[in-house]
């Protein structure tokens, strides 16, 4: 069982090599408490511990209980499982006068585990990390090449990754990545940009309470919540479906403006019967993810919405099947059972996207810092700005470029893993879940 020898460890125990006294050692022993202030050390000797072998059961207890009788604190216990293989990392305080004890018991109880030890001995805590960012990292596949990338801007901005974690193995990869010496505002540019150039998703947000609590989430319906664009399927009943399509993907690309491009498309809807509005209905695809993105946000005890350049004849059913309350689009005008070509009431584009991102988040009293924005046209701009976090969804170049973050993926329950949640709490979120609220 190999063992790495302590840093200055003093004595020389079986075993163990003595070690030389180092600068802060008096009379064979390193000094504590009150004897250290007078050079403005206020920390205390601490002895940390790395163990590292195969896992299995009961091993922490083993380790407690070797050390149990001789009054030591515990500053500082992390443990982590990977490929079936566990660390544990200890940090010790208030350690007896007799230390050679101490560190025989450690690695008696390694040796008979089979585990590697490291022992160091030191002063005090590690320094608090400041300035910590939260960097998700996404790919489908992801690859070495898009680590390489992510790691050297961080470097490059000052940071350093201190713990990383997996939060997906599939359909795509996720990992997690906490960050400190940088911050949001310098990071997210440079990242956004290589991510763009590489071929990866990232998002960069702040780390700490800015990721706890509840949020309101909300989102665009066409092409985001649904595969679809409602309009084009209204106007496939009129025989229209080119001509719409075209005019959608250009004001979706923000070449013409949105209020003119959606009276000229509703003008071909003209004579169309209200029976149109079921058979869409039956006709629309959820987003994959969707329903679970939803249900999961629920499961939180977030606010949900919908904002939408379509139409509430389609999209208020919509809503009201995923349960989510609140919800704001174009309504049509309808006369003697008929379309008339025209829609009623102030025309839904994206300065009145973000007014309804603040009405939503005011409803439920929450602050826009803790609200997120999903969308994927030019129309979507304005929410996704004003949004505490932007995420451009398969979104047009334009609106990828302006947004906090982009997801490039078909599956938009990936919004989770930029919250901080795991496949697995998804997943078991999903079991535990009443068999009626999946459809509430």
């Amino acid at each position: 069982m190999p063992v790495a020898r302590p840093a200055g460890r003093r004595g020389g125990g079986a075993g163990w090599p003595a070690a030389s006294p180092g600068p802060c050692v008096r009379d064979g022993r390193a000094a504590r408490g009150g004897s250290w202030q007078d050079r403005g050390v206020l920390d205390r000797l601490t002895l940390s511990a790395t163990l590292t072998g195969p896992d299995r059961p009961g091993i922490t207890h083993a380790l407690m209980s070797a050390i149990a009788g001789l009054g030591t604190e515990v500053l500082d216990l992390e443990q982590v499982v990977v490929r079936g293989q566990v660390t544990i990392a200890l940090l010790l305080g208030s350690l007896p006068d007799d230390l050679d004890t101490l560190q025989d018991r450690l690695a008696g109880t390694c040796a008979r585990l089979g585990y590697r030890l490291t022992i160091d001995e030191g002063l005090g805590d590690n320094p608090p990390r400041l300035k910590r960012v939260v960097v998700t990292v996404l790919g489908r596949p992801l690859r070495a090449t898009h680590l390489a990338a992510v790691s050297r801007v961080v470097t490059e901005h000052g940071g350093n990754i201190d713990r990383i974690r997996r939060l997906s193995r599939t359909p795509l990869t996720t990992l997690e990545l906490v960050v400190s010496g940088t911050d949001v505002a310098h990071l997210r540019p440079a990242l956004a940009a290589t991510a763009a150039e590489t071929g990866f998703d990232v998002s960069v947000s702040p780390a700490g309470l800015a990721r706890q609590g509840r949020r309101l989430v909300v989102m665009d319906v066409d092409s985001t919540l649904i595969q679809d664009e409602v309009i084009e399927l209204l106007a496939a009943h009129a025989g229209k479906q080119a001509e719409v399509a075209a005019v959608t993907g250009a004001a979706m690309r923000g070449e013409i403006d949105f209020t003119e491009s959606l009276h000229q498309r509703v003008a071909t809807l003209a004579g169309l019967p209200v029976s149109v509005f079921d058979a869409v209905r039956a006709d629309i695809r959820l987003t994959p993810g969707a329903r679970t993105l939803v249900a999961t946000l629920r499961d939180l005890g977030f606010a949900v919405g919908l904002v939408s350049g379509g139409f509430i004849e389609v999209v208020g059913p919509l809503a009201a099947s995923l349960g989510i309350e609140h919800v704001h689009a174009n309504a049509l005008e309808v006369v003697d059972g008929h379309l008339t070509g025209r829609v009623t009431g102030e025309v839904v584009d994206r300065a009145a996207k973000a007014r309804t991102l603040r009405r939503f988040a005011d409803a439920e009293g929450l602050p826009l810092s803790r609200t997120v924005a999903i969308g994927d046209g030019a129309n979507d701009l304005d929410m996704l700005a004003t949004a505490g976090l932007g995420i451009a969804f398969n979104a047009k170049p334009a609106v990828r470029a302006s947004a906090d973050t982009s997801l490039n993926l078909p599956y938009l329950d990936a919004v989770l893993y930029l919250l901080g949640f795991s496949r697995e709490e998804v997943e078991d979120a999903a079991a535990q879940r009443r068999p009626d609220a999946e459809d509430a």
